[in-house]
């Protein structure tokens, strides 16, 4: 199986693609925090300098892990399920679960190792330029010199290779699965939606209970933020189905026939579409939670005429990097999930136009989709990121809303709304372009 997976690679690299395009960028960002371990033990270097090193590695290493596996785990996921078809022909050959298993993951670990290969040239050049940001802003000794060795290799294709093998492990575990095991799944997911969303209200009620004027006050708020933006992602499937049920007569009213479609496609795929709501809400509502709170921090600072200290500015560092890379790796999740989706959707739009509709009419249901989707992420997103700014703006400054206006949010929605339309209809719009008997026949 590991030959089969090898020459699936070679014969079709246009399939995994995407896989590597993640992993690259996975292993591109863990190298280059990576590289600042190995400057931070190197000789020579004083306490101070080492220390910011240090801390923001390993924060920014854990945040990039996970989100390493996340856009991995998306990715593949998508990947499988079009291949259902290939995995039910291998199954009636006589292929076992385990072995199919086998070469899914060998496909991705083979993809795995290339990205994190081609990862190591440019995570050199970050890791000095990331190097070069901490000397300017007074976080590191000027006379610090970059080091890249083996915490930078052994973090990046470390993390490279396991979140691939355990994404697809996973993936292919459930495309493998009977419809048995459904209902326990999604009994499991909303208790572990629940539980976030439960961690998430408590870290940021207790936003209250601290000293206003204490240092750690950001944490509470943010891991809240976080935690129920996660919840939110979780249940997203079945929140949206709650809504459309609420939206399904407001839209045939006012999107008439493709508004009606839209949503009873909606409903259908609700499972499917947990890819694209996921990562959309987890974007807006971090983003925005981040970025308001640490524009209060930075404001009340100033205000309070004291001095940025290093340890403060390595927080600003932190979470404007946090942010950069969420925003990265949302926008790989968003990108990777909608084309497969739409593109997967050829034969359903040819037997729609042999039905009888025109292309227009078919890019106005996907439109349509793609609208609703996007005002569900948000919305979700926006109820996360402001149940953890609310808080801290009031015990941190005494008022209820930040004075830095909604231009940072309207930033936020525009990435996401930008990114989700684009990507749908200009999808949509490439798929319409094979005749409708074709798409068909190649979908049958």
């Amino acid at each position: 199986m590991l030959f089969l997976a090898v020459r699936s690679v070679r014969e079709r690299p246009g399939r995994f693609l995407a896989t590597l395009l993640s992993a690259f960028l996975g292993a591109v960002i863990i190298m280059m925090f990576g590289s600042l371990h190995d400057t931070a033990a190197a000789p020579g270097v004083d306490e101070v300098s080492s220390e910011s090193m240090t801390i923001s590695a390993s924060v920014v290493g854990g945040y990039g892990s996970l989100l390493v596996f996340f856009a991995i785990a998306s990715t593949l996921t998508v990947g499988v399920r079009q291949r259902a078809e290939e995995i039910r022909l291998l199954r009636r050959t006589g292929a076992t679960p385990a072995q199919i298993s086998r070469m899914v993951v060998g496909e991705s670990a083979v993809v795995a190792l290339a990205g994190a290969v081609l990862a190591v040239g440019p995570a050199v050049l970050g890791g000095r330029l990331l190097l070069d940001l901490f000397k300017d802003g007074g976080m590191v000794a000027a006379h610090v010199e970059p080091a890249f060795g083996a915490m930078a290799l052994g973090s990046g294709f470390g993390v490279a290779v396991l979140a691939s093998v355990g994404a697809a492990f996973l993936a292919v575990r459930r495309a493998t699965r009977t419809g048995a095991h459904r209902p326990a799944r999604g009994r499991a997911r909303t208790l572990a939606g629940c539980a976030a969303l439960v961690a998430g209200t408590g870290g940021v009620l207790t936003t209250y209970a601290v000293d206003g004027t204490e240092e750690m006050l950001m944490a509470f708020p943010a891991y809240g933020a976080i935690l129920l933006s996660v919840g939110f992602a979780v249940l997203a499937p079945s929140l949206l189905g709650r809504l459309l049920e609420l939206l399904r007569g407001p839209l045939a009213l006012v999107g008439g026939a493709g508004g009606y479609l839209s949503a009873r496609n909606l409903r259908r795929r609700g499972a499917e579409l947990a890819g694209v709501l996921m990562p959309m809400i987890i974007f807006t509502g971090v983003a925005t939670a981040t970025l308001y709170i640490q524009g209060v921090e930075s404001d009340w600072v100033t205000r309070s005429g004291l001095e940025k200290t290093v340890e403060d500015k390595n927080v600003e560092t932190l979470n404007l990097v946090v942010v950069g890379i969420i925003v990265v790796f949302s926008c790989i999740m968003l990108v990777n999930s909608l084309y497969a989706a739409t593109s997967y959707r050829s034969g359903e739009f040819g037997r729609q136009r042999l039905a009888g509709a025109t292309p227009g009419q078919v890019l106005g249901v996907v439109g349509w989709e793609a609208v609703i989707l996007t005002l569900t992420g948000l919305v979700l997103g926006t109820v996360a990121g402001v149940a953890g700014i609310i808080p801290f703006t009031m015990v941190r400054t005494d008022q209820v809303l930040p004075g830095q206006g909604p231009a940072t949010w309207l930033a936020v929605i525009a990435v996401a709304t930008v990114v989700t339309l684009g990507t749908s209809l200009g999808t949509a719009r490439r798929t319409l372009r094979t005749p409708a008997i074709e798409a068909v026949t190649v979908a049958a």
